[in-house]
């Protein structure tokens, strides 16, 4: 009698556990209305969180002229953010796995709010960088790979559609929040802008964090009693060198994500047509993401999250190799859709691939993990882009380097698959 009071305050794990003999439903655990308003509010966190990545994009023009800096020293507190956000990545994962998503969350909404207050405070470019990235980029990591890898725990049917949309967050954030942000720096100045932002996160995540104040269903488990879980897949490598190769694997497409994404509006100005379709073209590549986010859930949910990302990795070659041969304007609002379209499930199928080869009290930190290194190969793909066009006067070496990390990234894939494959065929 006891333990059914306690499974039903802690709403369970879903599905049916033997108690004494007994089979026992729990209606507040995995896929049910509660997983589903459990997504809704991470979602929610993930989208608030994500103004932390968004803001200095928007912020470095008018922030530098209030400096009287330079272009690479305010940049700088760009690269502090990233660094910051992946390291807070695996620190946040831990926080999860250890002490519970809740904390995490809490703990990122206050280093977030101290940060963009702090920034807001700023009397040098060297304490803004500093706040940018031990503060907000640190804080708002747990808006995103934490908050995926708790999510993964409440659904098992439609996990891949769930973790998807809990991914999409971040990208719901850079349609939402730049406008806002942009508009918010003209009228009112940045350091105010910055205040209203810690204010906001204080304000609007504290609350949805209520919604997450239940155990991960494995907790509720191993209370029951019931039987553990079947184990996680195997491939035939210790977990530190699948661990490794799953972050080369995030690296590498994000290095090839990242040549549109950071350089499409500089690339459509110097092709003649203006910064402003290059910033359409930019959103309608986030928009479709969105949408391939949530299409490569529902793969996932039925091939796995290796086919999945093999399939997104083949889908995103083919994308920038359509970039090598399009210069019109019309070609290149229809790639930047297809690239949208291809390349936004790749991220949450490193999710998935944690979640089915990594026990569930790992998947935190070790998504974080996974998560970070994705955004290390952003941060790197956007220089090498860079350092190419300055040596060759054009952007098409830089696709064709993209093309490049893309096709290691489908051979680990492809690897893996095959390793899975054989596995299988064996047992």
């Amino acid at each position: 009698m006891v333990l059914e009071r306690v499974l039903r305050f802690t709403g369970g794990i879903g599905g049916v556990v033997a108690v004494d003999g007994k089979e026992m439903h729990r209606a507040g655990g995995v896929d049910s209305g509660y997983a589903w308003a459990r997504l809704g509010a991470s979602l929610a966190l993930s989208t608030v969180g994500g103004i932390g990545m968004w803001s200095i994009v928007v912020g470095l023009p008018v922030v530098q002229a209030d400096f009287g800096v330079s272009r690479a020293d305010i940049s700088f507190a760009y690269t502090t953010t990233m660094l910051g956000f992946c390291a807070g990545g695996v620190v946040m994962g831990w926080v999860a796995d250890t002490k519970g998503i809740a904390p995490a969350v809490i703990l990122s909404t206050l280093l977030l709010a101290l940060g963009f207050a702090a920034a807001g405070l700023a009397p040098s470019v060297g304490w803004f960088a500093a706040a940018q990235g031990v503060l907000i980029g640190f804080g708002a990591a747990a808006s995103f790979a934490p908050l995926v890898a708790d999510i993964s725990h409440w659904f098992e049917k439609r996990r891949g559609v769930a973790v998807a949309i809990c991914a999409s967050g971040n990208y719901l954030a850079g349609t939402i929040w730049p406008p806002l942000i942009e508009l918010g720096m003209r009228d009112h100045g940045w350091r105010n802008t910055y205040f209203g932002a810690a204010a906001l996160c204080l304000f609007a995540m504290l609350p949805l964090v209520l919604a997450l104040r239940r155990p991960p269903p494995f907790h509720a488990e191993e209370l029951a009693g019931a039987v553990p879980a079947p184990p996680p897949r195997s491939v035939g490598l210790s977990p530190n060198a699948l661990q490794a190769l799953i972050a080369v694997a995030g690296l590498a497409c994000c290095v090839a994500m990242s040549m549109p994404q950071v350089h499409i509006v500089a690339y459509c100005a110097d092709l003649g047509y203006g910064v402003a379709r290059g910033a359409e073209m930019l959103s309608l590549m986030l928009g479709f993401g969105v949408v391939s986010r949530i299409v490569s859930g529902w793969i996932s949910d039925r091939v796995g999250g290796v086919v999945t990302m093999l399939l997104g990795s083949v889908l995103q070659t083919l994308a920038l190799i359509l970039y090598t041969i399009s210069d019109s304007l019309v070609s290149l609002y229809v790639v930047s859709a297809l690239f949208g379209l291809f390349q936004g499930g790749l991220v949450p199928s490193y999710a998935m691939i944690v979640r089915e080869y990594f026990p569930p009290r790992e998947a935190g930190m070790r998504v974080g993990i996974a998560m970070s290194s994705t955004i290390v190969g952003m941060a790197l793909g956007g220089w090498m882009g860079g350092v190419l066009f300055d040596m060759t006067g054009s952007y098409q070496a830089a696709f064709l380097n993209g093309i490049a990390w893309n096709v290691a990234n489908a051979a680990i894939g492809w690897w893996l698959l095959a390793r899975q494959t054989r596995r299988t065929a064996l047992a």
